[in-house]
């Protein structure tokens, strides 16, 4: 079943991304525009007393200086209530109730959503005197914090909690692999869930951007249960124009989150484009299983090693995930489908795969005598003890001498020894480097 979605909504300078990133529990970066291969982190999972939700910072609902709510800001707060199961409504404490405040709280009274009034910036046991005019906007009564000092938000977390509806944690779905399809728009990525599952279970059409939602269809094959999460087609910033499409993207965002395998599918005709890369860096750097899926196969004109020569181009064009299989399918043929699936569990079950200690061990000091650590001035790297310390993605923590000796080039040199020996088909690996003395946890 999805996690519980979040949002925040509220006009500028009232402490947003400071809530956002305390309740996220660590800094998030929120960037407007990202080079590379950086994901957007407007979305972040959060958790509290064992309960995990999707938590979403809108941005600033900026009125216009001569309207008091513009359109913009109207349809940012309808987008944000529509998405979220739960809406936390940020003012500033010490400002008091303004028109701004008071137009999004008039929209949010006329939704059936959890509305959670927090008024921000209040750094001290005395309340403002203008606090309890805050009791205008007639959503309850406001929580008092203060992100900067982090109080008051532990009574917000349990209040979020308490709001989500009913049974929406309640379902398991742990023994399903939950694959996101991710791409542009329009690279067919409806056409093939309705392949996958064997029915027209999800509008398809060829105008780019019909998918506005994340959808979950559940199916099973040769007993595994899967989960196939369609979502948006991700564009572009400069092309994302209207909110609509903006929710949808966090909607995609928030999916490659919560799936084990993320399926990239690309257009064969157009090939890899840098979008492409950089909705596979989302997916890289949320540590998630990837299979790079050339969808529409049937349109392209094969020569002799067209197949060989397009997955080449690929690898070399994606070196940031060249663990990640290249396959080739027709969704709308049907087409090299299932091969797709027994793939997404060949590679969930790698991203889930744990090494023994002692064969780690073993493995790296056979790597070491193959090819010695780096040194500096006469000091060279030494690497004393092996751990895989996590899995989903896989994680290992070295103990070494001294971090600043190991170079980029023998870390990758480590990592592809340990892929030749175990594999991790289709999943990122990390690794943390430790000193003698230091603590181990992350």
């Amino acid at each position: 079943m999805s996690k519980p979605i979040v949002a925040i909504v509220g006009r500028p300078n009232v402490g947003k991304s400071t809530f956002f990133n305390k309740l996220v529990g660590r800094r998030v970066s929120i960037v407007e525009d990202s080079p590379g291969v950086t994901r957007d982190r407007i979305v972040a999972e959060a958790e509290w007393c064992g309960h995990y939700f999707f938590l979403i910072d809108t941005g600033g609902i900026e009125p216009d200086s001569e309207e008091i709510i513009p359109a913009q800001m109207r349809a940012q707060a309808e987008l944000a209530m529509e998405m979220a199961d739960v809406i936390v409504f940020l003012v500033d404490g010490r400002a008091g109730v303004t028109s701004a405040d008071a137009d999004v709280a008039e929209i949010l009274r006329r939704k059936r959503k959890p509305v959670i009034l927090v008024a921000n910036k209040v750094d001290s046991p005395k309340l403002p005197d203008n606090f309890y005019d805050l009791y205008e906007l007639g959503l309850g009564d406001p929580f008092a914090v203060s992100s900067v000092n982090q109080l008051g938000l532990g009574d917000v977390l349990d209040e979020i909690v308490e709001s989500f509806p009913k049974g929406l944690e309640a379902e398991s779905d742990e023994d399903s692999i939950k694959i996101a399809i991710i791409g542009k728009p329009n690279v067919g990525k409806s056409s093939m869930v309705n392949a996958f599952v064997g029915e027209e279970r999800v509008i398809v059409s060829d105008i780019a951007g019909t998918t506005r939602d994340s959808i979950d269809t559940p199916f099973e094959k040769d007993g595994q249960k899967f989960i196939l999460i369609d979502t948006a087609g991700i564009r572009r910033r400069s092309r994302v124009t209207d909110d609509i499409e903006r929710f949808s993207v966090i909607r995609a965002i928030a999916a490659i989150e919560r799936c084990d395998v993320a399926l990239l599918v690309i257009d064969a005709v157009e090939g890899l484009s840098e979008q492409d890369k950089k909705i596979a860096g989302m997916a890289h750097e949320a540590g998630k299983g990837a299979i790079v899926v050339v969808n529409k196969w049937d349109l392209v004109e094969k020569e002799t090693n067209t197949m060989r020569d397009t997955e080449r181009r690929i690898k070399g064009e994606l070196q940031f995930m060249s663990y990640a299989p290249v396959m080739f399918s027709s969704a709308v043929k049907g087409q090299r489908l299932l091969p797709l699936l027994d793939m997404a569990k060949t590679v969930a079950e790698q991203r889930a795969m744990r090494i023994s200690t002692g064969r780690l061990n073993s493995l790296i000091q056979d790597a070491m005598m193959m090819k010695n650590p780096p040194s500096d001035k006469g000091r060279k790297l030494k690497i004393y003890y092996v751990a895989q310390i996590g899995v989903k993605p896989p994680l290992f923590s070295f103990q070494v001498n001294d971090r600043k000796l190991m170079h980029f080039s023998y870390s990758r040199y480590l990592e592809n020894r340990i892929r030749e020996v175990y594999g991790f088909m289709g999943s990122p690996i990390s690794f943390v480097f430790r000193e003698k003395g230091e603590r181990g946890d992350l």
